[in-house]
């Protein structure tokens, strides 16, 4: 088993993680370009009221360091898991968003002993064309030192169309701005870790109770890719989040926040 061997190891990645909260532990996986505050920053109280919120960083984000090689996807599943053991939690439900639903996928095959559910937010098994084409150029742009082109790609794409539309030139750049300012160093590794990533064969493999909540505006990861996931996982069910984007905005994270309530109740029946 995948597991004990990689425990076992020294582990290529040692992730800065905050933790907060106490009682049964919830594992978050964050998206590419983001962070735990920036993906579950308007949940993460509210979880730890009754929950261990343990919430790792990539490489290149906050104060974990960005190794030299290309991200390796099985190196963060087994550091995502590590992170939960290394304070005092054997089992946890992993939630992830985006990027982290695959690494989600991943830490629940290679750690099937640990992993006692799934919740995956605008996920995908395997970036589709139009993805795989935005994480391509987001990664050169990154590496070529073009940020702010960057955040203005990012921005645009993770907004829904109603908000886009609805609105001004100066808001838009105000979004583009604050994208810039928060960007972590490590994402073009994280775009360009999406452009190689496919879990599809093991979509199968995965046991566990899964949520898998689908974006309806997004633009960035379509929800189509959420609901291939939906079919391929035998335990999987989906809900859907009207008209929200790639990045959920407080209205559209309260219903989200809704719907893993539920499912989160349902697991200790």
């Amino acid at each position: 088993m995948a597991s004990e061997q990689a425990f076992r190891q020294p582990h290529r990645y040692r992730l800065d993680t905050d933790v907060r909260g106490s009682g049964p532990a919830l594992l978050l996986a964050h998206g590419a370009g983001g962070g735990i505050e920036g993906n579950f920053g308007l949940v993460l109280d509210d979880l730890a009221r009754d929950h261990t919120v343990i919430g790792p960083s990539y490489p290149g984000v906050g104060r974990t360091l960005l190794p030299e090689a290309p991200l390796d996807l099985d190196a963060l599943a087994d550091a995502l898991a590590a992170a939960a053991v290394e304070y005092g939690h054997e089992r946890f439900v992993v939630i992830g968003e985006s990027l982290g639903s695959a690494v989600a996928i991943r830490a629940a095959t290679r750690h099937p002993e640990r992993v006692t559910a799934l919740v995956l937010t605008a996920g995908f098994a395997v970036a589709d064309p139009a993805l795989g084409g935005a994480a391509q150029l987001i990664a050169a742009l990154g590496k070529a030192g073009e940020w702010r082109a960057v955040a203005r790609l990012a921005a645009l794409a993770c907004l829904s169309e109603r908000r886009l539309t609805a609105m001004s030139p100066e808001e838009v750049e105000a979004t583009v701005e604050g994208v810039l300012t928060g960007m972590p160093s490590g994402t073009p590794a994280h775009f360009e870790l999406i452009t190689r990533l496919d879990v599809r064969d093991e979509l199968d493999q995965v046991r566990v109770p899964t949520l898998v909540a689908v974006p309806t505006g997004a633009r960035l990861v379509l929800p189509d890719s959420s609901r291939r996931i939906t079919a391929g996982i035998a335990r999987a069910t989906l809900v859907e989040i009207p008209g929200a984007g790639h990045i959920l905005d407080a209205a559209d994270r309260a219903v989200w926040l809704g719907h893993v309530r539920r499912f989160l109740a349902g697991l200790v029946r």
